[in-house]
């Protein structure tokens, strides 16, 4: 799959897959024509913050499914007498800022320095109707990777070879607490629909390595909303924006026009930067309108510790990926259980990040509600 990207890039023939994505409210997103090569193309335009916005909104029978994994993981222990490294990866309370950190790279290519890949898993029959890749991370750590790459970025299709993605948005892109953060995102819905369920690969994600306070982290998600109509009836919605969690910036996201039964199912998801395992204080709540809010977790995300550098499934187990740490020291894009925020119904769902403690970042999210019982 990605044995041939050296010569690619010797030809300077990488071929851009970057399309852009027109919304129509209440419906699916429909993709452009792909643009000519634009490898040469400039950065896209960035921003300091990005609200929170609806990037993608249908009701239909069907769902949304995500795969994930991070760039960058530890490579030793910054203090001789701490944590090895394998034992922090394997799950253990421990933050990047203990660590020298490097890049995962599980492709072989010497001409990629990051890569790693996680599974999109449809149900049989399922039509892609929405694809969004999301990928970002801390470019200032023992290092300064430059801003003009935020926007570009390497996808392998399951038995494919890699295509470089332009961001087709805003960049989110601050400097604030010790870190030069980003985030990018671009439509991918026509290579996702055309190659199916399967093994992703993302490489060259605009990551920093090395050790500092602020620690190095990094990572991307997948999302995928998908069309099916043996399944129910479900109001779909993804949402994304970027800007940084503290005691004083919590994010919240509204999701209006999403009526719902007593005793509906649903799962939501989510994706942010620079949660450290074992420091408590974070919390994701959602709340209907009705009563107060249920803070969400499940057995790998502890409801004052949500943001603890895991990506995990609603049910806690973990999603299939390589490679699969159970600690990704600073990247978290996990799935949620939405049952006991949905129980009393309502119209809408009111979703705040918090972060007490950690100095983290918020992304992205989707959310899968039923819209009937």
């Amino acid at each position: 799959m990605r044995n041939s990207l050296g010569l690619l890039l010797r030809r300077g023939m990488l071929g851009a897959f970057s399309l852009a994505s027109l919304w129509v409210p209440g419906g699916p997103a429909a993709a452009a024509p792909a643009p000519p090569d634009t490898t040469a193309a400039p950065p896209a335009a960035e921003a300091e913050s990005l609200a929170f916005t609806q990037r993608y909104r249908a009701l239909g029978h069907g769902g949304i499914v995500r795969a994930a994994n991070s760039s960058i993981t530890c490579r030793t222990p910054v203090a001789p007498t701490a944590v090895s490294c394998p034992a922090a990866r394997g799950g253990l309370a421990v933050a990047n800022d203990g660590f020298d950190m490097f890049y995962t790279d599980i492709d072989k290519d010497p001409n990629t320095y990051n890569s790693s890949s996680a599974e999109v898993r449809l149900p049989s029959g399922a039509r892609v109707s929405y694809a969004r890749l999301y990928w970002g991370g801390n470019l200032r750590v023992g290092e300064q990777k430059p801003p003009k790459d935020n926007g570009r970025v390497l996808i392998a299709e399951p038995g494919g070879q890699y295509k470089q993605v332009l961001a087709d948005t805003l960049v989110g892109h601050r400097v604030a607490r010790g870190a030069d953060a980003f985030q990018a995102s671009a439509d991918v819905t026509r290579l996702v629909r055309s190659s199916g369920a399967g093994a992703y690969t993302v490489a060259q994600v605009n990551v920093a390595m090395g050790h500092s306070a602020a620690g190095a982290w990094g990572g991307w998600t997948l999302m995928v909303a998908y069309e099916k109509a043996s399944e129910p009836l479900r109001h779909l919605a993804i949402w994304d924006g970027f800007g940084p969690l503290g005691p004083d910036e919590d994010r919240v996201v509204r999701v209006d026009d999403l009526p719902f039964p007593a005793g509906a199912t649903g799962r939501m998801g989510f994706v942010a930067y620079n949660g450290d395992r074992g420091r408590r204080g974070d919390s994701l709540t959602v709340s209907a309108g009705r009563g107060g809010a249920v803070a969400l977790g499940n057995s790998a995300n502890p409801r004052d510790d949500v943001l603890n550098s895991t990506i995990a499934e609603s049910d806690g187990a973990a999603s299939r990926r390589t490679p699969s740490y159970p600690n990704t020291l600073g990247y978290d894009s996990d799935v949620l259980d939405l049952r006991e925020g949905l129980r009393r119904g309502g119209d809408r769902l009111d979703f705040r990040l918090a972060s007490r403690r950690d100095a983290a970042w918020a992304g992205a999210l989707f959310v899968a509600v039923d819209a009937k019982r």
